[in-house]
């Protein structure tokens, strides 16, 4: 009897622990893997980039102004020494501008940026490098954005963090590429020779989909007109220097664009300044109270635009907010150069 018992307890337990183990084996959904199962393949259409600093007010940005642009970089994300990264600021305007954008058909994405000694300090060990790239590919995942931009100013080959730099961006390419996400830099114009712009080497053009060339700021640089800080001359000679000195493939170059103007003592006011005094923005310098300040107006915006168009591959505008929200819009005026549609 105790045997009879014993049996039918055996089999009752094993039919219990087989029920139990198909419901494991059987889910009632399939489980997709997340990382792609597809090869990457780079965007290599045009682009109209933008970023979208922290301190600006959304609401300072007219929503139809989206349309204009492919992509918007909220900035900035910093970076600790050890590869973690400091907490975000203005959550509820990174939230918004990029809900904006991708309702309007925009790229969205996360610009990296920080003082340089931490981007030294981070790049130069493994583990710190591994536990950075870990956490943005994480931001990145989280908060659905398409890519992320690395704003290391600047790599250098006199403290070696050049060729940290290409193994950073090496692994931060591989990991994004893998869930379908790019990675783009902002570098120099390269106009000035030196540490700096040696401090970004050729190795680094595969691993980046494209460069957001920063020609701006380079006060005194064009002795024809030296208080320009962004004149169309300083356009070319970068644009040539990273294409053909250095070759960069063309359809990574993206021409940096100011929004703004800058003054003989280096200080800086919004396009939509010069807009709001009625000033003539087909010109590039206007006066306010007293001081002359020197910007990019509509006609050099659309002759940089057209330059892009021919050499490279897109345009980049410092900042979103700068421009102005009418009909006098740099960002419209480089648009309609490249007859692109964005109503």
């Amino acid at each position: 009897m105790k045997k009879i018992y014993l049996l039918f307890s055996m089999s009752t337990l094993l039919f219990i622990v087989s029920c139990k183990k198909d419901a494991v084996l059987e889910p009632d959904k399939p489980t997709t893997p997340e990382v792609s199962t597809t090869p990457y393949v780079p965007d290599n259409s045009f682009k109209i980039v933008s970023y979208f600093p922290s301190y600006r007010d959304p609401e300072g940005v007219n929503i139809s102004k989206y349309k204009m642009l492919t992509h918007l970089f909220y900035a900035f994300l910093n970076p600790n020494p050890d590869g973690s990264l400091a907490t975000l600021e203005q959550p509820a305007r990174f939230n918004l501008v990029m809900q904006r954008a991708k309702a309007n058909g925009v790229k969205t994405g996360i610009s990296v940026s920080g003082t340089k000694s931490i981007f030294v300090t981070m790049a130069s060990a493994a583990t710190s490098r591994n536990l950075f790239v870990k956490n943005v590919l994480a931001f990145a995942k989280t908060n659905n954005l398409d890519g992320v931009d690395m704003d290391w100013e600047y790599p250098s080959t006199s403290d070696g963090s050049a060729d940290n730099y290409v193994l950073l961006m090496k692994e931060l390419s591989d990991s994004l590429h893998k869930y379908h996400k790019f990675l783009s830099a902002a570098i120099t114009p390269g106009v000035y020779a030196g540490s700096i712009r040696d401090g970004l080497k050729n190795e680094v053009f595969p691993a980046v989909d494209f460069f957001n060339i920063m020609v701006y700021d380079g006060v005194g640089w064009d002795k024809n007109d030296p208080v320009q800080h962004a004149s169309y001359d300083m356009a070319t000679y970068s644009m040539n220097y990273w294409l053909n000195t250095r070759g960069m493939p063309k359809e990574k170059a993206v021409l940096g664009i100011p929004a703004y103007g800058k003054n003989a003592a280096n200080s800086s006011k919004a396009y939509r300044d010069f807009v709001a005094i009625n000033a003539n923005t087909a010109l590039d310098s206007a006066s306010i109270a007293g001081v002359k300040y020197y910007f990019n107006g509509t006609t050099t915006t659309k002759k940089k635009a057209k330059l892009a168009k021919d050499v490279g591959n897109g345009i980049m505008f410092w900042e979103f907010y700068h421009d102005d929200n009418g009909t006098k819009s740099i960002i419209k005026a480089a648009n309609d150069t490249l007859g692109r549609s964005y109503n």
